[in-house]
């Protein structure tokens, strides 16, 4: 990589962060850390020696941390939205929060993590959510690359552990009997999209949409990693409408639900787009999906 030296990370706890800091540093890039919390500063420390713990809407408290760097990785995003962690703040604010510390420090460069699907006008609540934050980045002055990607496989990540259990398991409950899209890329792909995007400054500006090589049924997914475990599960359908009144219930009972209906409308969005172009601008060679299921598994390779 022969772009800046110094990069601020957002959201740098999670098992993208910590990826994208190992990265980074294997590359002599110093990653400056930004958690929420002492105890997500902890996860970050052993992947990050610069780990600050920030308040994401706090432009002071960003441009601060920002001083020195070039050029950020805004990782910052939630799927489930609560009473305590809503999506305007976890996404718009926060991107707007980027936004005004660039002015205020040396930020010219970032690269935005959002979702395939994501437009302001989506109906649902995360991807309309999603959007607008995208909007807010790239019409501003700082130079940014939007990279929407769908389901990250290979690390320890909800999705990693929920295929691994549903791969391991019996008995498989599915939204539909699994008829929703997947089209899952591999960790170390979008960190290598990341660091590509942060050394292409002609991307600025542009939002790509990279995913897996392979589009497949939930269903065709379990099955598939059930059998390089040499397991077969059997697929329960579960009724769309039943889990659409589950979470619409926990919503309403829960500060804190363990299902919402925006969050369950993204988990059953169609992924199936044609990789290829957002691959060549980055100069990317995907991941086969085989072996990113043995990597996400822990199945040896075959």
């Amino acid at each position: 990589m022969s772009g800046p030296e110094r990069i601020l990370v957002t959201g740098a706890n999670g098992n993208l962060g910590r990826a994208l800091c190992d990265r980074l540093a294997r590359s002599g890039i110093r990653a400056c850390a930004l958690v929420r919390s002492e105890r997500a500063a902890a996860a970050a420390r052993a992947h990050a020696s610069d780990v600050t713990v920030v308040d994401y809407a706090d432009a002071e408290a960003l441009a601060r941390a920002a001083e020195g760097c070039d050029a950020a990785v805004h990782l910052v995003g939630i799927l489930k939205e609560t009473r305590a962690s809503t999506y305007a703040a976890a996404h718009e604010a926060s991107a707007r929060a980027l936004v005004a510390a660039a002015k205020q420090s040396g930020l010219r460069r970032a690269v935005y993590l959002s979702i395939l699907g994501a437009h302001p006008g989506s109906g649902n609540a995360c991807l309309a959510s999603k959007g607008r934050a995208e909007a807010i980045l790239l019409e501003s002055p700082l130079a940014t690359t939007v990279l929407r990607v769908p389901m990250v496989l290979g690390g320890d990540e909800p999705a990693s552990r929920a295929l691994r259990a549903r791969a391991r398991s019996r008995w498989a409950l599915l939204a539909r009997g699994g008829a929703s899209l997947e089209q899952p890329i591999d960790v170390g792909d979008v960190v290598s999209a990341i660091v590509a995007a942060l050394d292409r400054p002609e991307l600025a500006g542009r939002a790509l949409d990279l995913a897996g090589p392979e589009s497949l049924s939930r269903r065709d997914l379990v099955l598939r990693a059930g059998a390089i475990l040499g397991n077969r599960p059997r697929i329960v359908p579960v009724p769309l409408a039943a889990l659409q009144l589950v979470a619409a219930a926990a919503e309403r009972l829960f500060a804190d639900p363990p299902l919402t209906t925006a969050m369950l409308g993204v988990l059953e969005h169609d992924d199936a787009i044609d990789p290829a172009p957002a691959a060549r601008a980055l100069g990317l060679a995907l991941t086969p999906l085989d072996a990113t299921l043995r990597r996400c598994l822990g199945a040896a390779p075959s």
